[in-house]
């Protein structure tokens, strides 16, 4: 309503009365009031989908074992899913001490570690969660919707993507029927049923909020608003069709609980994963042996390559396939087997799902032009402690002064290049001014400029001569094992 509108109380009372038979009037004219789309389909009425899905999800509680006199280690830590949103433990959450079952005098006890939820693949009791709901567990307890009980036997997990897959000894059972992720449409609705805070058989709704989110190497989740908390973890996410669409995994909060951002791990991704695990117990993926990054938008329009894309080579494993395929730390990796990297989270699962052995082709951005590369995959080994090395403390006497980018630079060593695996470089030792503003350090060594490479003082001279002293400039620099684009911008 605007101000005009405000100051005339029978014009107000007209264009309100007149809407109520759905007309308003504007300049005596009278205009087709406007109607809501949301007036016009209704809200929708998931009653349906609850009786068509709610039959196939189920609680699984987790147990674990320990001595008599010791306790459990759940005692003293928070439970799984707790631990993983971060929230303090409920009251009855955490076992209480005070008498125990006994296991057959064994020195042993169950106790209960966890909750989470799950839901029925096949009618012969294969279920699939998530990995961190059964991950540490002793013991698997799946209980129905009907109350009935089952101990589940774990078929396989897999930590990379947070899928697991139960078996429980049963027959007849309702299975879920899996949705099209192609055609789930942000705005759409759909619902989650699971067991949040252990209250079994919850029903929550929202609509999707976003496709392809990327909070993992190897999956673009999807984002929703549907109320999901802890306990709600390995439920399925369904569409308005009662078809499953995603395994409701995390949540976005700073208090611990709900705040409207929900995380569904796409049933594709999953469904792919667990059929990995249901034939063999585990999941075989690629890997090439790097190490990447972002490609910025200035870093990409320094360099020559435009637009912001690919996935920038921070470092390369020695001896991995990377390195005998001939790819260089500063690479930007444009293409894998023909499909595009636009951005370097691509690559990872574009890798992750090629068959290691297979031969595959590469096509890098290299100091200012393309080139096609031939690699063999290798097999993703067991995850391993990130590793990094120190820059190097060798210093020889001689050093240059560039005062245009704020540099005080020198020759490698034969130590020096041994150590960083390169044949040549120039050292830094003192980056001030533009240089330090674009985040050069002592101890960096930079491997090119302006798309050349420069393998002594002399010759990053020879380069810096022919430059624009008053435009920005590129360069590639390592800092230990790694390697990075920085844009030094000299003072004006």
């Amino acid at each position: 309503m605007n101000m005009t509108a405000l100051r005339s109380r029978p014009a107000m009372s007209l264009l309100l009365s007149a809407s109520l038979f759905g007309m308003a009037v504007v300049g005596g004219a009278a205009l087709p009031a406007p109607v809501h789309a949301q007036q016009m389909r209704g809200l929708p009425d998931f009653t349906d989908l609850v009786d068509q899905v709610g039959p196939s999800v189920v609680n699984i509680r987790t147990l674990e074992r320990a001595n008599a006199d010791g306790g459990s280690s759940t005692d003293e830590q928070m439970l799984e899913f707790f631990r993983r949103f971060g929230i303090p433990v409920p009251p009855g959450a955490v076992p209480r001490s005070g008498p125990r079952q006994d296991r057959g005098g064994s020195g042993e006890e169950a106790q209960p570690r966890g909750v989470g939820s799950g839901f029925i693949l096949s009618s012969d009791g294969l279920i699939m969660t998530n990995a961190h709901v059964v991950d540490g567990a002793d013991e698997l307890v799946v209980t129905l919707p009907d109350k009935r009980e089952f101990k589940a036997k774990l078929v396989g997990a897999d930590k990379r993507t947070d899928v697991a897959v139960v078996k429980i000894e049963a027959s007849g059972l309702s299975a879920v029927r899996i949705g099209d992720v192609n055609r789930l449409k942000v705005g759409e609705w759909v619902m989650a049923i699971g067991s949040p805070f252990g209250l079994e058989n919850t029903v929550t709704a929202g609509i999707v909020s976003a496709k392809k989110r990327d909070t993992g190497d190897f999956l673009p989740f999807i984002q929703t608003d549907v109320a999901i908390n802890p306990g709600n973890s390995g439920g399925p996410l369904i569409n308005m069709r009662g078809e499953v669409v995603g395994i409701n995994s995390q949540i976005y909060s700073r208090s611990g609980g709900f705040q409207g951002i929900s995380f569904a791990i796409p049933i594709d991704e999953a469904v792919r994963v667990s059929d990995q695990l249901r034939s063999s117990g585990r999941v075989t993926r690629g890997r090439i042996g790097v190490q990447i990054g972002q490609v910025s938008k200035e870093v990409a329009e320094s360099i020559g390559l435009g637009q912001a894309r690919g996935a920038l080579v921070n470092a390369v494993e020695a001896n991995s396939p990377a390195a005998k395929a001939g790819l260089e730390p500063g690479d930007v990796i444009l293409k894998f087997d023909g499909r595009e990297i636009e951005r370097s989270v691509d690559l990872p699962r574009i890798v992750g799902n090629t068959k290691p052995g297979n031969r595959s082709s590469m096509t890098v951005f290299r100091r200012g032009t393309q080139r096609d590369l031939s690699i063999t995959v290798a097999e993703l080994e067991p995850e391993r402690s990130d590793r990094r090395a120190a820059a190097p403390e060798v210093k020889p006497p001689a050093a240059t002064s560039l005062p245009s980018l704020g540099l005080t630079v020198a020759d490698l060593n034969a130590t020096e290049k041994k150590d960083l695996n390169i044949k040549a470089g120039v050292r830094i030792d003192s980056a001030e001014g533009a240089a330090a503003r674009a985040g050069l350090k002592e101890g960096d060594v930079i491997v090119a400029v302006a798309n050349t490479e420069v393998g002594s003082v002399k010759e990053l001279d020879a380069v810096l001569a022919k430059l624009d002293k008053s435009k920005p400039v590129n360069v590639l620099f390592r800092r230990g094992e790694w390697a990075q684009y920085a844009v030094i911008r000299p003072q004006r």
